[in-house]
């Protein structure tokens, strides 16, 4: 495991905290992440024309993902850890580079890109809670966006421990009582009642559903950590967060709420990164 350029074991950034930083000599490297599914081209038009100054962009079909093709399985598969390492690089991310992660929909591709990080060993990574609003509320600087300078690819320490593959996911499946299975979508998708993305509705056998949405308040930032720990502590009963496994459609909004265990206190729940459109 790298150390973390980071004092502490936070993985959220209030935005009074983000706008000292990055008025500071030594600030971290902020890293938009907004992304739009519809129109995968929208986020980084919006970077171009106004993000934070000096923020890299943070594309999810090829910065945070892998290639459709290559046997990789799901609409958003995870990249080889040699090729993640490239693409996060290519950022300017490197293991002693602290990173301010943020998006526009309350954090789901920043908690993407937080989880990338941990599973190549690099606990770089903090979300700015509240995102991209919350900087404008608060009056913080924009400029267009620009290239970042990319640093060295750097090595890295794999915890495949933080993921699961489908026939290992089937084989808890089958064997009830040796996991907990959280689907993160919306309780239409998780029910089948209605699904526009994927080839066909539903969940997988024996999934509970944890909205990723339900761990934001009103305004868009994550609830309080009391509130979170309670939210996760009634649907874990007596397993071990290390007895978890949460997706959604593709493996990005499972990372929000692995991001709130995080925060609340439960570490160690496993991302099943193909998710529905890879079962």
């Amino acid at each position: 495991m790298q150390r973390s350029p980071w004092p502490g074991h936070e993985v959220l950034i209030d935005v009074e905290e983000a706008l000292t930083l990055h008025a500071g000599e030594d600030a971290p490297l902020f890293v938009d992440c907004r992304f739009v599914l519809v129109d995968p081209e929208a986020g980084e038009a919006a970077w171009r024309e106004a993000t934070v100054p000096g923020a890299a962009y943070a594309h999810l079909d090829h910065s945070l993902s892998g290639p459709a093709h290559e046997g990789n399985r799901g609409r958003h598969p995870l990249p080889s850890p040699e090729r993640a390492m490239a693409q996060l690089a290519a950022l300017g991310i490197h293991a002693q580079r602290r990173v301010v992660a943020f998006d526009g929909i309350g954090g789901p591709f920043a908690a993407r890109l937080w989880w990338m990080c941990r599973w190549l060993g690099m606990d770089v990574v903090r979300v700015l809670d509240g995102g991209w609003q919350a900087w404008l509320e608060r009056e913080g600087s924009t400029a267009p966006g620009e290239a970042v300078e990319a640093a060295p690819a750097g090595s890295f320490s794999l915890r495949p421990e933080l993921a699961v593959d489908a026939r290992s996911l089937e084989a808890m499946v089958r064997s009830a009582g040796d996991c907990r299975l959280i689907d993160a979508r919306a309780p239409e998708r998780f029910s089948g009642a209605e699904e526009n993305i994927d080839s066909e509705g539903g969940h997988i056998p024996g999934a509970e559903n944890l909205p990723w949405v339900e761990n934001l308040d009103v305004h868009g930032r994550f609830l309080p950590r009391e509130a979170l720990a309670a939210r996760f502590r009634a649907l874990l009963s007596a397993h071990a967060p290390q007895d978890v496994v949460v997706y959604c459609g593709s493996g990005v909004t499972a990372c929000h709420d692995l991001l709130a265990m995080h925060h609340a206190g439960f570490e160690g729940a496993r991302l099943y990164p193909g998710s529905w459109s890879d079962w």
